[in-house]
């Protein structure tokens, strides 16, 4: 499987494994029934699986709290199960990524444990400790709905520990050359057992300096710098991931080179998450406009040529409005969470489907423009079979209920009684398993599973959406959303109606005059091309991949 730039046009499938099958009946999903689902994976098409946190950990906050980085946590299995599903996956053509939480620990890692016990262990320089809580103020609050402080005072050892998350998940001190250390050797452990790579979660986080946002400082870049190295060297086909909540430009440092020159290459992320034009995508589609996701994605800067960006609608967490303005977050949260319930954080905790109110046109178009603007699409699983969230769930687990892959009690999920699974199955008369399942998707010419399908086998055979550059076009109609694709002698023209109403515009195809336009996704061929203006007329919410025989 060796190809160093192997994710510049791959689609990734980020599951969670406590929601997707159960092998041993317990309730709870694991590594080991993840084997028998990779077929389905396959069949789909998808080229990278990201896994959910695996590691050690209490689950006070769902894997991403580690107590553990060199073990599976008990209810996913053993690390032989882990070594086991990477064989299994490679011998499938499918990669495999973990997260991987660098910033901080669990309050209950042996680590933190030990740091708490006196101002004079050996391990109280792994965590940053301070006598009073006035170090580093102005410095957000991440978790502003439950976290008054960055800082939680500890009784046991009469100091205060810094965290930029949860009280629980104390931050790690990176300024100590142990702990740094200790995080490389982490990383090396797991890339000795073939994983493919890491989504790293919270990278801004790791350094702390008086006087700044403690965010996005140059010793954090300088660590990535270390790590990118030390892969480069020893496991040339692994990808780092990055999740960074930021505009473009800020996000640029984090894939580092030359922001002057894209032919030099990267040295530090592989990938990251573009972030901010997935409400903006959600925005056009209820507005009917396209000038937020043009304007974003104008506002993108070139990166080196060896990196990408990872686009995606939804994810594990909530729909995140971090990345808008003020007037446009109250905005979304009154066209798609007018429940209060559907809000949490700066956010809206609701799956894709549920989200664009299960209309299929809408979701397709949403999933042809994440397939088509530059970036690796990320899939979460069950979007692509249309499944629903249950809000009246704690926190996030509505949006990582069990995977529905029957419509037999269960689901298909677990063979234990379903009142003891770990999360409750969809169960209402739109979204319930027994009618929004894989197997039944999977027997339907026309189901969503098989769209999905369809556009992932096109997306992969054009290196043009994965390589090429992006133009968007300049059009009277602020409906239509419109963007050429192109990379030497191949073009692919994306073209999108965000409105309920047909649309006639005029395309700018003059240098094909005497070709045909061929609709990739439809395999259907449009009129030829005869004159400097181009008309076409598109019904609400149709969009076109052209190229041109």
């Amino acid at each position: 499987m060796t190809n160093s730039l192997w994710y510049k046009n791959a689609i990734f499938y980020e599951l969670h494994i406590r929601s997707f099958a159960d092998s041993n009946g317990d309730g709870k999903g694991d590594l080991l029934g993840i084997i028998p689902k990779l077929d389905y994976l396959k069949d789909l098409g998808v080229d990278c699986i990201w896994l959910l946190p695996m590691f050690g950990s209490p689950l006070k906050d769902d894997g991403y709290d580690i107590s553990d980085y060199f073990n599976i946590h008990s209810d996913y299995g053993t690390v032989e199960d882990f070594q086991l599903l990477v064989k299994e996956s490679h011998a499938r053509g499918l990669r495999i990524i973990t997260d991987l939480v660098l910033n901080h620990t669990s309050d209950q890692h042996p680590w933190f444990i030990e740091s708490r016990k006196s101002k004079d262990n050996p391990y109280r320089d792994y965590y940053v400790w301070s006598d009073n809580n006035k170090k580093y103020e102005g410095v957000r609050i991440i978790f502003v709905d439950t976290e008054p402080s960055n800082w939680t005072y500890d009784e046991t050892s009469g100091q205060y520990y810094w965290h930029r998350f949860y009280a629980s998940q104390p931050d790690l001190n990176y300024d100590n050359p142990e702990v740094a250390d200790k995080m490389l050797e982490v990383i090396r452990f797991w890339l000795d057992m073939g994983i493919d790579g890491f989504r790293a979660d919270a990278v801004p986080y790791l350094f702390e300096r008086e006087g700044t946002s403690c965010e996005n400082l140059p010793e954090t870049h300088d660590y990535l710098k270390r790590v990118r190295a030390m892969m480069n060297e020893h496991y040339p086909d692994a990808i780092l991931l990055g999740e960074a909540n930021m505009w473009p430009h800020e996000l640029r440092p984090y894939f580092s080179g030359d922001p002057n020159n894209p032919a030099v290459p990267g040295d530090e992320f592989h990938l990251a998450f573009h972030f901010p034009v997935m409400p903006r995508i959600f925005k056009g589609l209820k507005l009917g406009r396209a000038n937020d996701i043009i304007n974003i994605m104008n506002d993108t800067p070139a990166i080196p040529y060896n990196c990408q960006w990872c686009v995606f609608l939804r994810n594990h967490d909530e729909l995140t409005l971090e990345m808008v303005t003020e007037d446009d977050r109250q905005l979304m949260w009154q066209l798609y969470a007018p429940d209060p319930a559907m809000k949490l954080n700066l956010g809206i905790r609701r799956r894709l489907t549920p989200l664009l109110e299960n209309d299929r046109r809408k979701i397709e178009l949403a999933n042809a423009i994440l397939f088509s603007l530059p970036g690796a699409p990320i899939i979460y699983y069950g979007d692509e079979i249309g499944m629903g969230d249950n809000i009246a769930l704690f926190d996030r687990n509505g949006v990582r209920t069990p995977m529905q892959w029957t419509g037999e009690r269960g689901a298909g999920f677990s063979t234990a009684d379903p009142s003891q699974f770990w999360a409750p199955l969809i169960d209402d008369a739109v979204y319930g398993y027994q009618h929004i399942n894989v197997a039944s998707q999977q027997h339907e010419a026309n189901s969503l599973f098989n769209l999905m399908k369809h556009m992932v086998a096109v997306r992969k055979s054009l290196f043009v959406l994965g390589w090429g550059d992006c133009t968007f076009l300049q059009l009277d109609n602020e409906t239509i959303l419109a963007y050429h694709r192109h990379h030497e002698s191949e073009h692919c023209f994306i073209i999108c109606n965000l409105s309920d109403q047909s649309q006639t515009i005029t395309l700018p195809l003059s240098e094909f005059a005497g070709r045909t336009p061929h609709d990739l996704l439809h395999d259907k061929s449009l009129a030829p091309v005869t004159t400097s203006e181009y008309t076409l007329t598109l019904a609400p919410y149709q969009y076109h991949w052209l190229a041109f025989k």
